[in-house]
Formats: structure tokens, C-alpha cells, sequence
């Protein structure tokens, strides 16, 4: 450790503060709504269009790839918003019901790609500790539209409204940290406060979620282990720190 250079994690760092500044207020409306697998699905179809644009050969690292990304979530957020409106005792099965579909639909378009499995596994676990600051501009941007947008509307936006944001915010992050973080960044934090007082609730949320990408982020390079997993693991242990250290509930056990 004595010889450990934080500039080597800085710019996944900062991936993982972009991610986390725009999936925490995000996921606790996902709570408060309970579609919980709103960003697996989401995320998943983000990945699709990403895989579909490699198999019309786009270029990978160019801005059209981007483009695929988004329109496959925004499609999917449309979606959604029907299967609402038109079966709403049901809206999380149909959620778990697009994940799945998207998922296979990824596995059948890469069946004979000889790398198929390594982009896979990239889009699902990412490589956020690869990620350059030239790859954060966009990121960042989006962002603060983002955040601009949730403070501006806020439980005005509508079921549209909440689904087309929440189309942008995965398209930009799942690229950036993967499918599995996505999904850890928006949840974990989330739940790990959701009997604090409110006025607290987003403090701790970020607490975690930052203590849980730096954490995951170093002991990632002293152990030489996955980044994106073991930053799932460190998010959930401090999510059950901070969980178990909260206020007591009322009625709940001694």
C-alpha cells in the first residue's frame, strides 16, 4: 500500500462519482415506485444496442455506438411506460420479462463473434478501472442535465417523463462501469437508508456509494481482482454497516 498511486483509480473514480450523482436520487424514486428491475432491464437493452451496433460493424469507441445505445433504452423506457399504463398489477414481471429477453437476445447476436464472450462479459461486469478522463465529458454532461431535470420536475415528470430520464442516465453509465454496477449504484445505497429520516437519507446514500467505489476501486488493484465485482461486494458490506448503525425502526426487534 505504501507504494500505491490513487492517480491509477482517479478516472474510474470519478466514473463511479458520475454514475452515483444521478442513479442515487433515481434509485430511491425506483423504491418508492417498487420496480425494483427497472435498471437490469433498462441497462440490459442499453447493452443490446450496443451489441447491435457491433454486429452492423459500427465503429466501437465512436459516438454512433452511443447513439444505438440510447435509442435501444429509450425504446425499452417507451415500452415500459405502455406495459404501465396497460398492466400495472404486473409492471415487475414485465420488467423482469424485458431483462430477459434483452439478455438472450445479446447471447444470439454474439453465437458466432470468437470474441462474443469477452464483449459480454464486458458490458455485463465493465472495466471501469480502464476508463480514461477523455471518457468522462459525456458522461458528465449528461449528468448535470440529469440532475438539472430531477431538480427542476422532480415527482412532476410522470411516468414518461421518469422512464425517458431514466433511459439517459443507464445509456450513459453502462458503458462507463457495466451492467452489474448499474444496477448496485442505483439499488444498494438506496436500500441501505431507507429508514433514515429524509433529511439524511441522500448524505448516507452517497457515503456509501462513494466508500463503496473507493474501497472496491483500490483493493481491486492490491489484490488484483475484478474492479466491477468486487465494488458490488464493498457497496453492499457498507450498505449493511450503514443499514444496521441507523435509526431503529419503530416495532422492529431490539
Amino acid at each position: 500500500m505504501a507504494d500505491f498511486d490513487f492517480m491509477i483509480v482517479l478516472p474510474a473514480f470519478l466514473a463511479g462519482l458520475l454514475v452515483l450523482a444521478t442513479h442515487i436520487p433515481l434509485g430511491a424514486q425506483v423504491l418508492r415506485r417498487g420496480i425494483v428491475f427497472i435498471d437490469l432491464a433498462i441497462a440490459q437493452i442499453a447493452a443490446l444496442g450496443v451489441i447491435v451496433a457491433g454486429a452492423a460493424g459500427l465503429d466501437p469507441a465512436g459516438w454512433t455506438v452511443q447513439v444505438a445505445a440510447g435509442v435501444a433504452a429509450v425504446l425499452g423506457a417507451l415500452l415500459l411506460t405502455w406495459t404501465e399504463k396497460r398492466w400495472p398489477d404486473v409492471q415487475e414481471a414485465q420488467i423482469g420479462v424485458l431483462f430477459v429477453l434483452a439478455a438472450t437476445a445479446g447471447l444470439l447476436l454474439v453465437a458466432h463473434n470468437p470474441h462474443g464472450g469477452e464483449h459480454l462479459q464486458d458490458l455485463l461486469a465493465g472495466q471501469i478501472l480502464w476508463v480514461s478522463f477523455a471518457q468522462l465529458a459525456m458522461p458528465a454532461l449528461g449528468a448535470l442535465v440529469i440532475l438539472a431535470l430531477l431538480t427542476l420536475f422532480g415527482e412532476r415528470l410522470g411516468r414518461l417523463g421518469f422512464y425517458l430520464l431514466f433511459a439517459l442516465a443507464v445509456t450513459a453509465s453502462v458503458q462507463l462501469v457495466g451492467v452489474y454496477l448499474v444496477f448496485a449504484s442505483l439499488i444498494v445505497p438506496s436500500l441501505a437508508v431507507r429508514h433514515y429520516p429524509d433529511a439524511r437519507k441522500l448524505v448516507f446514500a452517497y457515503l456509501v456509494g462513494v466508500g463503496g467505489y473507493g474501497a472496491g476501486l483500490v483493493l481491486s488493484v492490491v489484490l488484483d481482482l475484478p474492479s466491477g465485482a468486487l465494488i458490488v461486494w464493498c457497496l453492499a458490506v457498507l450498505a449493511m454497516l450503514v443499514y444496521a448503525a441507523g435509526p431503529r425502526r419503530p416495532g422492529a426487534p431490539a
